[in-house]
């Protein structure tokens, strides 16, 4: 089940984008997830709009959205390859048929899940914080 996020799912998705994040993303320092932590808490999910798949009570995945993009969308490590991450996206695009996002250039997992949902790399930009080379993705209509 996907549903709204409730202030009480804050620790769990917040463990998801950390161990997915770690996971996903082998050129980046472990330190630097570990430091944002708190950005995330904080901030960033605060700022979205954002939406939790359930099982069983469990969260098993999580997106925010930030005005026309996707601004997280994470499935905890052990959930992965389930569907989850297809279904949240879907979630997604329905609130935003007109979708936008980022992902770094190095993630090929991520790129190739992206394309197989329709999304084709429109721009490269260098992420401010990390100085790795994103793509900006869009849906192609």
């Amino acid at each position: 089940m996907i549903r709204r996020f409730r202030p009480d799912d804050l620790d769990a998705i917040i463990q998801i984008w950390l161990d997915a994040s770690i996971a996903a993303h082998h050129f980046i320092d472990p330190a630097f997830w570990h430091a944002r932590a708190d950005d995330m808490r904080e901030i960033y999910i605060p700022g979205s709009d954002t939406y939790v798949e359930t099982a069983d009570e469990t969260i098993r995945g999580f997106f925010s959205l930030h005005e026309k993009q996707l601004a997280a969308l994470f499935v905890a490590p052990g959930h992965q390859g389930l569907g989850i991450g297809r279904r949240l996206l879907q979630e997604a695009l329905r609130h935003c048929p007109d979708l936008t996002l980022d992902v770094y250039k190095q993630n090929a997992n991520g790129i190739g899940f992206y394309e197989r949902c329709g999304f084709r790399a429109v721009s490269e930009k260098v992420d401010e914080h990390t100085g790795h080379e994103e793509l900006v993705m869009a849906r192609r209509l």
